[in-house]
């Protein structure tokens, strides 16, 4: 006598199902049971559930399929990384009506994410600032053993929620690593001055950790009025006027790009303390967390300029860069 007429006539597939293949796949994809318990509960081997399952999928009787709103941001995964060059993209979703603490939030878990898959114990993971950098920083929450998180800007005197010693501070006690905050201004009185500092011990010392980091996370600035370079206080507001009279279209770490991802250089640049834009572009892994309406601009000047290698950021946005 066959398994299959064995159970029936121990009773054991239910009359409605039409036979052991059906049943076994029913206990398998809508009662969650393993293959060793289904093999248990029809006392065949679990080989036998296996070759059920198979046959299952071969007849047609389980139809396998993705949800459209993963398949859709897979594609514009796919397409983002294949337009601009990156080595991976990571969307989420947005939903109509999603408030900005909304979006923020999730760009911050999604971040956090793509961190926790890529850090290696004891690597170097350089750090930016900024409400986006600062979201990603409260989020992560999976320690690496030996790692050391370096700030890679100066301080501001601004607004301190989310500056960039607090987002260096948050971010290596979530992730049991070594805080390494740069003791000096973000801006200097003079040129002369803040290339003597750069020569200090202590911050020489920090820049070269800074060469040697594999990973940098950051997120991106535009020019408007709630752009966080004008709240920050970093650049006052005729400073930040004149460079976008020059083109500026984002800014990336404290530097200005224009719309095709140039540099736009003034003697600000040369006061400023912090990571110059040929060093970010040394560091192999450089990702940026960014998104929203107020992003792309400075999002696409950022892309075209080369600066990216991993991107998150949300469906919207998504969509409107590859839509230009």
């Amino acid at each position: 006598m066959s398994a299959e007429a064995q159970i029936r006539g121990r009773g054991a597939v239910p009359a409605e199902f039409d036979d052991i293949v059906i049943w076994a796949a029913w206990l398998y994809y809508e009662e969650s049971l393993n293959q060793s318990d289904i093999a248990a509960r029809l006392g065949v081997s679990r080989a036998s559930v296996v070759n059920y399952l198979q046959e299952a999928r071969e007849r047609g009787a389980v139809r396998i399929s993705m949800d459209a709103g993963v398949m859709a941001r897979h594609s514009l995964s796919l397409a983002l990384a294949a337009r601009f060059g990156l080595e991976e993209a990571l969307v989420v979703p947005v939903q109509p009506g999603d408030d900005a603490a909304t979006r923020l939030a999730a760009l911050g878990a999604a971040g956090a994410r793509q961190l926790e898959r890529m850090l290696t114990p004891g690597e170097t993971l350089c750090i930016s600032w900024g409400r986006t950098v600062l979201a990603v920083a409260d989020a992560i929450s999976q320690p690496v053993e030996g790692l050391s998180v370096v700030q890679v800007t100066g301080a501001a005197m601004g607004r301190r929620d989310f500056s960039a010693e607090l987002c260096t501070a948050i971010m290596a006690r979530n992730l049991g690593a070594l805080s390494m905050v740069m003791h000096a201004p973000a801006v200097l009185s003079s040129a002369a001055l803040c290339t003597a500092l750069r020569e200090e011990p202590a911050l020489s010392e920090q820049f070269a950790l800074i060469r040697k980091a594999r990973t940098i996370v950051f997120g991106l600035g535009g020019l408007g009025p709630d752009s966080t370079m004008r709240i920050a206080g970093i650049a006052g507001t005729d400073e930040i006027d004149a460079y976008a009279a020059d083109g500026a279209e984002a800014v990336l770490i404290c530097r200005f790009l224009d719309a095709e991802g140039r540099q736009i250089r003034r003697d600000f640049d040369s006061r400023m303390m912090g990571i110059e834009l040929e060093e970010l572009r040394a560091i192999p892994r450089r990702v940026c967390v960014a998104g929203g309406p107020g992003k792309i601009a400075a999002l696409r000047a950022t892309l075209k300029g080369g600066y990216v290698s991993h991107l998150v950021t949300d469906t919207e946005t998504a969509a409107a860069l590859l839509n230009a």
